[in-house]
């Protein structure tokens, strides 16, 4: 709500959630308040909706939204299960319908930056990744939500996905997983801490470690600077890439190239830079590319197939983590098991040019 409200090409014009809270925030914000999607599509007649309600709701309400003609950013995960997802993307393709899945990072600088890099050839040919998303949530993340502690509120599905999205967009698809979980530190029914190893069509490995119980600063919403929310290390980072011809720390963006490429060793010494970039916020420049999504002048920078290929990802490391084998990605499409993949907004908005 906020975000719209800093933008000048949109109003929100009403807020659909059968909570009183709800209905206490629309009066405040003096838009229309409904205590169903159904009834906000009927009245308020929007150019564009926003699904920010629980996962399981977000399919059978987007698809609500396609019957409607109305365009549509829905929270991520697409959906909780593999199936629903199939569902959301077949309907989609189906009427060319606009669908804009929120994978907020993919509006951000520093991944345009990043990949502008890896396809200018900077880097040579990629060779490998190193990730990580390791941070430390507070005993009231899980007290005030305990199930988060069970099968389904776990990083693996709460927090990855972010990570899963950004590795497909700088290196492309991936097509094995491998993967090892914990919970030896916190003791939940679920992972607190992951290995995690990719493989991409291309050729690129990747390691991954994930964690939200080691107390550390090398996770993308402490480097970043992007949501102001958290702690920031500016001279920390979470990803670094590296190819034949050098390689690319980010979210700093510091970068060690060899001038030749008939002199490399590592004898010799890497020319270093800093890749400039303009921060801003993700979830501003979302919000400006679904209204150009909404009035047709760009199709969805995160389309519903990107959507559903993530969360592919995402089961094929619980499958992976279960079985102790590698896991094709081609493998899980055969699968439909819940996800349980949860999201803590909870409500839709609607937003008029």
């Amino acid at each position: 709500m906020a975000v719209i409200a800093q933008n000048p090409q949109c109003r929100l014009c009403a807020i659909a959630d059968p909570s009183e809270a709800a209905q206490v925030l629309a009066k405040e914000h003096d838009v229309a308040w409904f205590a169903t999607l159904d009834a906000l599509l009927a009245a308020a007649s929007p150019d564009g909706v926003i699904l920010a309600t629980p996962n399981a709701l977000h399919v059978p309400q987007a698809l609500q939204c396609i019957e409607a003609g109305v365009p549509v950013l829905v929270e991520k995960p697409i959906a909780h299960t593999v199936a629903d997802a199939h569902l959301l993307v077949q309907a989609t393709q189906a009427t060319q319908a606009k669908v804009l899945i929120g994978h907020h990072r993919a509006h951000s600088p520093i991944m345009r930056e990043a990949k502008a890099v890896i396809e200018a050839g900077r880097l040579g040919q990629l060779v490998s990744v190193m990730g990580s998303a390791i941070f430390y949530k507070p005993d009231r993340y899980f007290s005030e939500a305990p199930w988060r502690r069970e099968v389904g509120g776990g990083p693996v599905l709460i927090n990855l996905i972010h990570e899963i999205h950004n590795l497909r967009m700088l290196c492309g698809e991936m097509t094995e997983v491998q993967a090892m979980t914990s919970n030896v530190i916190r003791g939940f029914a679920v992972e607190d801490t992951a290995s995690i190893t990719f493989r991409f069509a291309s050729g690129v490995l990747a390691s991954f470690m994930l964690s939200d119980t080691a107390a550390s600063a090398r996770s993308w919403e402490q480097t970043s600077q992007e949501n102001k929310a958290y702690a920031n290390y500016g001279d920390e980072d979470c990803y670094v890439i590296a190819g034949t011809m050098g390689s690319l720390a980010v979210p700093t963006m510091r970068l060690k190239t060899y001038g030749h490429p008939e002199d490399r060793s590592w004898f010799k010494p890497f020319d270093c830079s800093a890749v400039d970039l303009q921060r801003d916020d993700p979830l501003k420049l979302q919000m400006d590319h679904f209204l150009d999504v909404v009035q047709g002048h760009a199709e969805p920078l995160v389309s519903a197939q990107d959507g559903l290929q993530n969360l592919l990802v995402v089961e094929a490391i619980a499958q992976a983590s279960a079985s102790q084998q590698t896991v094709r990605l081609g493998m899980t499409h055969r699968t439909t098991s819940a996800m349980s993949l949860r999201d803590t907004a909870n409500r839709p908005a609607c937003t008029n040019r």
